[in-house]
């Protein structure tokens, strides 16, 4: 079971460093089969990655993009190879709010994918439909198109079998606006995207981790866990207290 926060561009270095503390004092309350995951802003990274091997913790960092080539003349852009030099464990891929005000295609999206699993970085491939797309009834032909730019390459399938990569269901319409798919909603899409993962990689899809994440508070989290296919969180607003991602967590 993976819960990961997603800080965004929130909390100053030193604010992320106390909360990266917090957590990694509150990690021994948590199961032992859950994995927590802290994804800061690039500028918080060596601060937070020193806190955690200080406390010889097992709290897991990841970073909240990278680019899709290993380096060059990419002014402000931060390549998988350097995350991975600074010893981090996953990177947020395809966020709606890269693809939305970033544009970023889906094209874009495996190639940055395929760099990363280069890179040996796990990546979390963030996928889901907007509220006009669900309105109009295609959720599964939204995702369907946005999980098979990642299947159908055949470099990042090819690398699957000898390196994680997860998945994470995040329907636009869910994301900080306290709205929340049901746990219903939520395991029907995460059920068919588990049969998309079977009919691609056969049995390698059962290692693949499909998460959910939108609005998911301690409130609710529980609900979500309880479904067959949804193996964890992606967590915005939430992870930024400690109290509210170890509840979370906890509840796992």
């Amino acid at each position: 079971m993976l819960i990961a926060g997603n800080w965004k561009m929130n909390l100053m270095p030193h604010e992320g460093m106390m909360l990266t503390h917090e957590l990694c004092m509150g990690l021994s309350d948590i199961p032992s089969h859950v994995d927590m995951l802290i994804c800061p802003p690039f500028t918080h990274l060596a601060q937070c990655s020193l806190i955690i091997e200080n406390n010889e913790s097992q709290l897991l960092i990841g970073a909240q993009n990278c680019h899709a080539s290993d380096q060059g003349a990419f002014t402000g852009e931060i390549s998988a190879p350097m995350l991975a030099s600074m010893g981090m464990d996953y990177v947020i891929l395809g966020h709606s709010e890269r693809r939305i005000l970033f544009n970023e295609s889906n094209d874009v999206i495996a190639r940055k994918c395929h760099a990363a699993l280069k890179a040996g970085l796990i990546p979390i491939v963030c996928i889901g439909e907007t509220l006009e797309q669900r309105n109009q009834g295609i959720v599964n032909q939204v995702v369907q198109e946005q999980l098979l730019s990642i299947l159908q390459h055949e470099q990042i399938v090819n690398h699957i079998p000898a390196h994680d990569i997860v998945f994470a269901y995040e329907p636009v319409w869910a994301i900080g606006t306290g709205l929340a798919a049901s746990p219903e909603q939520a395991e029907d899409v995460h059920a068919f995207i588990r049969m998309q993962l079977e009919e691609k990689l056969g049995d390698h899809a059962s290692m693949i981790d499909v998460i959910y994440g939108g609005s998911v508070k301690p409130e609710n989290a529980k609900e979500y866990f309880l479904q067959p296919n949804i193996d964890g969180a992606l967590i915005g607003g939430a992870s930024l207290k400690a109290e509210s991602f170890l509840a979370i967590a906890a509840q796992a």
